[in-house]
């Protein structure tokens, strides 16, 4: 499952209608609720305000709402979208402005539906993975290979901390206690800390060697 790392908002024209959806990451159907209420107020005049909101770690809380549109052509289109594209703990409503021309039921599903994937496409998608947080303490002449080694596999270096030793707290897939002991001539042990599990952008790499 994925989720959403900050509020996103996309706006497309469909035969004059205008169509702005807003995305928002939200773990409580109040939050959602409160949410869609702040983007009402900025959209006053809009005619419509649909939404749709997944919520919880087995999608227990599913909702949405036309919004006086024709039943079942814009909530429940945007709420299909979001579980298509295996979006969680996540409210997403489109505002739109009526210009005039009629969509008809099926254009408006394609409307509501498109309007939210493009937002999806638009967002920064992340996804939950444990990672292993562990430590290295050094000598000081070993800051450059290290420092090269964690930029190269793209391994997240919590803390530094430079005392009689240098000491490196980390992030990584799988302990790379192997390559740290080519590296060090077999002078740094790697320890172990805890498994934390932590929301990625799907696009990021970490290390898995």
């Amino acid at each position: 499952m994925y989720h959403i790392q900050a509020d996103c908002e996309s706006e497309t024209v469909i035969k004059k209608s205008r169509f702005i959806t807003y995305l928002h990451p939200t773990t409580s159907e109040e939050e959602a609720k409160a949410y869609i209420q702040t983007i009402k107020k900025m959209h006053p005049d809009a005619n419509h305000h649909c939404y749709a909101f997944i919520i919880g770690e087995h999608d227990q809380i599913q909702r949405s709402n036309d919004d006086k549109e024709p039943s079942g052509t814009a909530g429940v289109p945007m709420l299909e979208c979001l579980k298509q594209r295996k979006l969680q703990d996540i409210v997403a409503i489109t505002v739109r402005y009526f210009g005039g021309i009629k969509l008809g039921a099926g254009g408006l599903i394609r409307a509501y539906s498109g309007s939210v994937a493009q937002a999806i496409d638009e967002a920064v998608l992340t996804r939950k993975q444990t990672l292993k947080k562990c430590q290295i303490s050094f000598a000081y002449d070993l800051i450059g290979k290290l420092d090269y080694f964690f930029r190269s596999e793209q391994i997240e270096v919590l803390d530094k901390r430079y005392e009689e030793q240098v000491t490196y707290l980390f992030l990584c897939q799988k302990i790379p206690q192997d390559e740290i002991n080519e590296l060090s001539s077999g002078t740094i042990a790697v320890q172990f800390i805890e498994d934390m599990i932590v929301d990625l952008p799907i696009t990021q790499t970490h290390n898995e060697k």
